[in-house]
């Protein structure tokens, strides 16, 4: 098996907040194969973005390593590489392009940064805008103003398809935008991933999405991946709490018309005083008695790559049994 795209291990992002330090990436190991479509998933604050950036050199590390086609990503000698080959998708279309800028410069200054040939440049820029649905003839001389959101952010995917990548983070693409044009995005990503086999990270809080969409899916809670695994698996069988308490928020539709939801209790901690034990134990309502201390890491639940944090899972944590309703 060929080595992954990118990996991450041990990989630990902190910052100093309020005198404190901020966990916000802590200790996430994660690999990422060509062609895959991977879901990272979780509340809002619980390091996904920051994991991304992190991924992309965006980011300063605290420790941990990255792996480029199984080679590793130190120092700045490595990061036009790294940036070639994977780009970055980010989640509003109207903080990423330069207002300033015609569309066409916009999608052009990736070639020019990683110096392209100018003789490549209007071919390279029409074909990137043509695969997203932009034609060059009648917006590439527009400005970002002069676009809908929609347009934008197909904009956004050209300028980062112009470089001819071979994977694509998207860091919540359509969460600013109109309902009506949400569709729209996705297909073009899919559609872009299927006809370059590309593949993508999808950073979203919408696990039901993401269970459309990826092959893989990682569940964060609190600067860790407490699950991962195929997404199926991990949808339709979580292992972990929290997992489980996410999947069970996605609205079904009942007999009624209406939706049933069960909402995770408590707020998300603080990234500055991460819990001891078992970061998830305050919240949990499996929880019991070595939870508060002891700090379980993934271990295998399944046959397919399918892994879980929780003591659940560790014969010698195991929760005593509950005593039966016959007594």
């Amino acid at each position: 098996m060929s080595a992954p795209l990118l990996e991450v291990a041990d990989l630990e992002v902190q910052f100093r907040a309020r005198r404190k330090l901020a966990r916000a990436v802590d200790g996430v190991s994660l690999s990422w194969q060509r062609g895959e479509i991977l879901g990272v998933v979780g509340e809002s604050g619980c390091g996904k973005s920051t994991l991304a950036r992190a991924m992309l050199g965006l980011q300063a590390t605290a420790a941990g390593t990255l792996a480029l086609d199984g080679e590793p990503v130190e120092g700045k000698a490595r990061l036009p590489e790294l940036r070639r080959k994977v780009q970055m998708i980010f989640q509003d279309p109207y903080q990423t392009l330069n207002p300033r800028q015609r569309v066409r410069t916009i999608v052009t200054e990736p070639l020019v940064v990683q110096g392209v040939a100018a003789g490549e440049h209007e071919e390279r820029v029409d074909r990137a805008l043509g695969e997203v649905g932009i034609d060059p003839a009648r917006f590439a001389e527009r400005y970002p103003h002069q676009l809908s959101g929609g347009q934008r952010q197909r904009v956004a995917i050209a300028a980062a398809l112009v470089l001819e990548p071979e994977g694509l983070i998207c860091d919540e693409p359509v969460s600013m935008l109109d309902t009506s044009v949400r569709a729209q995005i996705l297909n073009v990503l899919v559609a872009l991933q299927r006809s370059r086999g590309l593949a993508l990270i999808f950073i979203t809080h919408d696990l039901s999405l993401a269970w459309s969409l990826c092959d893989r899916i990682a569940v964060m809670y609190l600067g860790r991946v407490v699950e991962q695994g195929p997404a199926v698996e991990v949808i339709e069988r979580p292992r972990h709490p929290y997992t489980q308490a996410l999947v069970a928020a996605i609205p079904v539709p009942t007999a009624g018309g209406g939706g049933d939801r069960e909402l995770l209790e408590g707020e998300l901690p603080d990234a500055t005083d991460v819990p001891s034990g078992c970061r998830f134990h305050p919240r949990c309502p499996r929880r019991f008695a070595p939870c508060d201390q002891v700090d379980p890491g993934l271990v295998e639940v399944g046959s397919t790559g399918h892994l879980s944090a929780c003591l659940l899972h560790d014969p010698a944590h195991s929760r005593p049994a509950e005593p039966s309703a016959h007594g």
